[in-house]
């Protein structure tokens, strides 16, 4: 083989290297720097790209995709004096390559530090009670106070979240007690508000109870005073038609009035419950005689066959009419 032969062997397989050198094919989701003598010059995106071979270099590959780190637990002092255990993770994206290249020298580092000085600085300003209970608000003020110190590298941080709030053994089992002291007093609230509502209930059922008695009461007496209003009206009227038929002359109407307050009269001596026995003398049958004016009394009124209704009642046997004075009850024997 002569000496130009292998000179155009060597010139082919230089310009193939050339070639090769100078196309660049980039991956989608990634973005390349390209220095020139340790300069940066451009950067290239994702598919083939030409660089002048030689002079150019690829500087850095930078994922352009969401990446996630996750940040370490540290201890955070609240502003309670509570000493609690906290970690989370943090979520960003690379949106200008050359920054994210040349204006921080380790990236994922920074990001990391930064949100832990902010979760203390955050937390730190809140009671325990707040950063156990406004998860929400914390990670609020991490993402705008982190994104805003990124911003200049180039750098979105989408999300940042706390995962785990751990506070002291002893501080949980003091929550704990206390959480069961409340439930207990909510209990007891609950107890005595129903007992009270009952007790509330069951007055009021005794105001109606007691206000239907009266008014039934008052109706009863109503009603008695009434019935002896109208008995004490009957008795007048009976009295004044007695008292009449005694001014005309009619000795029958007062015979049958005195016959009947006599008859009732020995009705209560019946009825009496301590009256076992009842004597009476053979002149108290005298007060059956009175019943004579009844058939007086029905002659003048429904004629003759009423008065023959009352003879036949009068037959021998019968006892004489005698004076309607009432006899005088000896004392009860035995």
């Amino acid at each position: 083989m002569s000496g130009f032969d292998i000179f155009a062997i060597v010139l082919v397989l230089l310009v193939i290297v050339t070639l090769i050198a100078g196309v660049k094919t980039v991956p989608q989701g990634y973005d390349w720097t390209i220095e020139r003598f340790g300069k940066y010059t451009q950067t290239l995106s994702p598919g083939l790209n030409l660089i002048v071979p030689y002079f150019d270099r690829v500087g850095r590959k930078i994922n352009m995709m969401e990446q996630v780190i996750d940040i370490p637990e540290q201890e955070v002092i609240t502003k309670d004096n509570a000493t609690v255990t906290v970690d989370g993770v943090a979520f960003f994206q690379v949106f200008d390559a050359a920054k994210a290249s040349y204006e921080v020298a380790n990236l994922n580092q920074a990001i990391t530090v930064l949100t832990m000085t902010n979760i203390r600085s955050v937390m730190g300003s809140m009671d325990l009670d707040q950063v156990l209970s406004h998860r929400d608000e914390i990670n609020e003020r991490l993402l705008r106070v982190v994104d805003a110190a990124v911003s200049p590298w180039g750098v979105k941080v989408n999300r940042i979240e706390i995962k785990d709030i751990v506070p002291p053994a002893d501080l949980v089992e003091a929550m704990g007690r206390q959480m069961k002291a409340e439930r207990v007093k909510r209990a007891d609230i609950l107890a005595a508000e129903g007992q009270r509502q009952s007790e509330i209930l069951r007055a009021e059922g005794a105001k109606q109870g007691q206000i239907l008695q009266a008014e039934g009461r008052r109706e009863a007496a109503f009603r008695d005073a009434e019935a002896r209003e109208r008995l004490a009206e009957a008795e007048a009227k009976a009295t004044l038609a007695v008292s009449e038929a005694i001014g005309k002359g009619d000795v029958a109407a007062l015979n049958y009035f005195i016959a009947d307050k006599y008859i009732k009269a020995f009705g209560q001596f019946a009825e009496a419950p301590n009256q076992k026995i009842i004597m009476l003398p053979m002149e108290a049958t005298s007060m059956l005689g009175s019943l004579a004016g009844i058939g007086e009394i029905a002659k003048a009124t429904f004629g003759e066959s009423a008065a023959s209704a009352a003879a036949a009642a009068r037959r021998p046997g019968s006892v004489p009419p005698s004076s309607p004075t009432p006899p005088a009850v000896p004392p009860r024997q035995g």
